[in-house]
């Protein structure tokens, strides 16, 4: 099984938990004397062997992402979190930009003005910096999904 086929399939456990979270909490309770919608018993089940399935998923991502290398110096877990705060950083930055560059009409001179105490310009810069660096990193980190078996 490839690492990208193992990361779709832990996506899709996660969604089926989900719903039988919701189908769970539906069939729970209900009125005495009437019956529920779904049997609890077996959506329980089925969320262990679920569960089951996640715990082996998850512990097959960890240890390929642990032990792949993503270039000379860092493997691809080291390369997922250097994707993760990048775009972190690319959020804060933008947020500040905008926060910064938000225009207030101003009706008479006798209104507040408000001014940037940040450099606009030189933020977006640094955010489209930040953007192209975590689509290269995450385009490679793609591709390597689909290129590596999981361990």
């Amino acid at each position: 099984m490839k690492l990208a086929e193992a990361l779709a399939e832990r996506s899709d456990c996660q969604t089926r938990l989900e719903d039988i979270k919701k189908r769970l909490a539906r069939s729970a309770r209900v009125q005495e004397g009437e019956q529920p919608a779904e049997d609890s018993s077996e959506l329980l089940g089925e969320s262990a062997r679920i569960f089951a399935r996640l715990l082996e998923l998850i512990g097959g991502i960890n240890r390929t992402n642990a032990a792949t290398p993503y270039d000379e110096k860092r493997t691809i877990s080291d390369a997922i979190a250097e994707r993760d705060v990048t775009g972190k950083k690319r959020d804060f930055l933008a947020g500040v930009a905008e926060a910064a560059s938000t225009r207030q009409d101003r009706y008479s001179k006798s209104e507040v003005k408000f001014v940037a105490t940040v450099s606009i310009a030189q933020l977006q810069k640094e955010v489209d910096l930040l953007s192209k660096k975590f689509r290269e990193l995450d385009t490679r980190l793609q591709e390597l999904n689909w290129r590596t078996e999981l361990v």
